[in-house]
């Protein structure tokens, strides 16, 4: 037995990692899982990057959208401006137009009332001379 002494083995370091690795499965088991899981993180942040990029586009998207939108804000103030002055012009025409009809309507008060004037005056001198006709049929003069 002392033979079989002497024909021991040499173990080097190498070889004893051979050896757990190969006895022990658990910890090929763990280095698969930890690859596993490093491969999934790596697929995670790819993912995480794709999506940062999609929503960038589509902010990017939203933004010209709204650009658009407020160009359309831009032409309405614009055309509401527009019906502004065309406000200011009819308003300044009605104007005009009602001053010509006062000037208009006083002139015609003022010819009423030089109308009435005569008229009131035709009949006042009408009423005299019919005062001096019965007067003069009373007193026998006609």
């Amino acid at each position: 037995m002392a033979d079989e002494s002497d024909k021991g083995f040499l173990i080097n370091e190498k070889s004893m990692e051979i050896l757990i690795a190969k006895f022990i499965p658990t910890s090929q088991y763990f280095e698969r899982s930890f690859d596993l899981l490093q491969t999934q993180i790596e697929d995670l942040k790819d993912g995480q990057k794709d999506l940062k990029q999609e929503m960038d586009r589509r902010f990017e998207q939203v933004d010209k959208r709204f650009e658009q939108v407020d160009k359309r804000f831009e032409q309405v103030d614009k055309r509401f401006e527009q019906i502004d002055k065309r406000f200011e012009q009819i308003d300044a025409k009605l104007d005009t137009i009602i001053e010509r009809l006062d000037i208009k309507i006083d002139a015609g008060l003022r010819e009423n009332r030089s109308m009435s004037f005569k008229l009131f005056s035709f009949a006042m001198l009408f009423s005299a001379i019919s005062m001096a006709g019965l007067l003069g049929k009373l007193a026998g003069l006609f």
